[in-house]
């Protein structure tokens, strides 16, 4: 049954042999459980189990194991904490093995408590143990967590396995901390797992996330062996830096290599079309992805379709393609098409797209804030005061823009106008110096993107207090001139800002990189690497 299992039709056959079996044993109900959650029938191997207890057969450890592999998701976390009673009551806790499914269970249904609770009882524990809770943290937003359990796994001599390092590095990318990154990309290569595809492919992701593709291109560049994550990872990253064109040329590569693309990969190259406006490129590939290779395109391929047509100002063309999409459209689609209507200025289309999305999610705030937006920018300050109004009857509040910087270890926080920062002082005194630097090399304030009624000067003071300059201009004062800077934005930067820091890179000759909600915006000394179309 083992081998009839390891393909779907595998799984009939197995199950046709299951039920032939005169006598049942505890191994053949193993087999049968094993079969089906090998093959993504998680529901099928919990009936089995449910089944083999009303046939009053005893489970082994072997049981147990496979029932929990069959819990991985968090609709089954009911049956998952059951198990976990059964094993308790079997007097089997104490085995790793169980242990390690415990806490991987508990890890990918999001309930990290209980899974830290399961480790931490564990009277003995080895490197799966810490690499399953290491990645249950890293893949559940709590990386400094997931660091903290690598360094105290470290410290109790247990070693680390291409598995855990792949873990920590997923870690150290949400993070963003290339520093440390570096560290333990120094630490892999002393334990000669740089050669791991999964090691390879996770620094590839973190290089990329924390902001340098040059090392992410080395690393991917010097891989023995690739597979189609490799591939996927590098054209995401190339993509999100503004190397669409690079991007394309890897995937053409990639389809010469044989490794076939798949749904993920598609999505990294159609961003990568979106983020350099190759529209009938995108169109292709989006057609390709369906007709050659068989891939049902889900709602995020679409999306990047909305956001290829939208960026490209093709509004119409975007909304005409959300109307035959052939599935329903849901709150994402419109609000990307919505976004590129404030980016486009077309206030008559965004007043529709807003009406259908708030149709679809009357409390999405960001079809409150992009609408309003739309009046701002067309001086329709009566308009955007009733729709501020409205969400603030909904109780819905603005993400309020916020940008950090690392300095030696430690992240600095700044919000628009901010005067909380120790070094106000300075901070200030450093943006009025540039603020008059670059005026006098040709920067004008794009006052447009001031969502206030208020006078012009007040406006260019405002412009000038951006949470994003603020991060910069402590980046300067703090950090030696040859180091570039690096700021993130938790919302997508704004186009004066973009245009300002291009001036501020220019002048100061430092490179400064900013990651927005978007994508990464590289300055080099003028330009910047999404050529002005982001």
């Amino acid at each position: 049954m083992c081998e009839f299992g390891c393909s779907e039709t595998g799984v009939v056959e197995s199950r046709k042999v299951f039920d032939k079996l005169d006598k049942v044993d505890v191994v053949s109900w193993n087999a049968m459980m094993a079969a089906y959650t090998l093959n993504g029938h998680d529901e099928d191997a919990l009936n089995i189990f449910c089944q083999m207890q009303r046939t009053g057969m005893k489970p082994d450890h072997f049981t147990f194991t496979i029932v929990l592999g069959a819990c991985l998701n968090p609709k089954a976390l009911e049956q998952g904490r059951q198990v976990h009673g059964l094993i308790a009551t079997a007097g089997l806790l104490s085995e790793i093995p169980l242990g390690n499914a415990l806490v991987t269970m508990y890890s990918r249904c999001g309930v990290m408590e209980d899974a830290h609770k399961v480790l931490s009882k564990m009277l003995r524990r080895n490197t799966v143990s810490w690499t399953a809770m290491i990645a249950g943290c890293a893949q559940n937003g709590y990386a400094e967590d997931a660091v903290k359990l690598f360094c105290q796994m470290q410290w109790e001599s247990f070693k680390a396995n291409e598995f855990t390092f792949a873990s920590v590095l997923m870690a150290y990318a949400s993070l963003a901390n290339l520093h440390q990154g570096r560290q333990i990309h120094t630490h892999i290569i002393k334990t000669g797992y740089e050669s791991e595809v999964s090691v390879a492919n996770a620094l590839v992701d973190m290089y990329s996330k924390c902001g340098s593709i040059r090392d992410s291109q080395q690393v991917f560049n010097k891989m023995p062996k690739r597979d189609v994550v490799s591939w996927t990872v590098i054209v995401v990253a190339c993509a999100q830096h503004g190397h669409g064109k690079e991007a394309l040329e890897l995937f053409r590569k990639m389809q010469h290599t044989g490794i076939r693309p798949d749904d993920v990969t598609f999505l990294g190259v159609l961003s990568a079309c979106s983020h350099v406006g190759l529209v009938e490129e995108g169109r292709h590939l989006f057609d390709l992805m369906i007709q050659n290779y068989g891939i049902k395109p889900r709602m995020e391929h679409y999306a990047c379709m909305v956001d290829l047509l939208g960026r490209s100002g093709q509004l119409y063309r975007a909304e005409d393609f959300i109307t035959k999409m052939g599935i329903e459209s849901d709150a994402s689609i419109w609000e990307t098409l919505l976004a590129a209507c404030r980016t486009h200025g077309n206030m008559e289309l965004g007043k529709r797209v807003a009406e259908r999305l708030l149709q679809l999610e009357p409390h999405r705030d960001a079809a409150y804030v992009l609408l309003s937006n739309i009046y701002a920018a067309a001086g329709m300050w009566d308009a955007k005061a009733k729709v501020r109004k409205m969400s603030a009857n909904r109780g819905l509040k603005k993400e309020p823009g916020c940008s950090w910087i690392q300095v030696k270890s430690k992240v600095h926080e700044f919000i628009v106008a901010d005067r909380s920062h120790p070094q106000r002082e300075e901070i200030y005194e450093k943006l009025e110096e540039l603020t008059g630097q670059i005026k006098d090399a040709g920067y004008v304030p794009n006052t447009s993107f001031v969502l206030h009624d208020v006078d012009q000067e007040q406006k260019e003071i405002k412009l000038s207090h951006h949470s994003e300059k603020l991060a910069i201009a402590f980046g300067l004062i703090s950090t030696p001139i040859e180091e570039t800077i690096q700021v993130f934005k938790n919302l997508r930067i704004c186009g004066d800002c973009h245009n300002a820091i291009k001036y501020i890179s220019k002048i100061v000759g430092r490179e400064i990189i900013v990651r927005d909600v978007k994508r990464f915006h590289h300055f080099k000394y003028g330009p910047c690497s999404c050529g002005d179309y982001w």
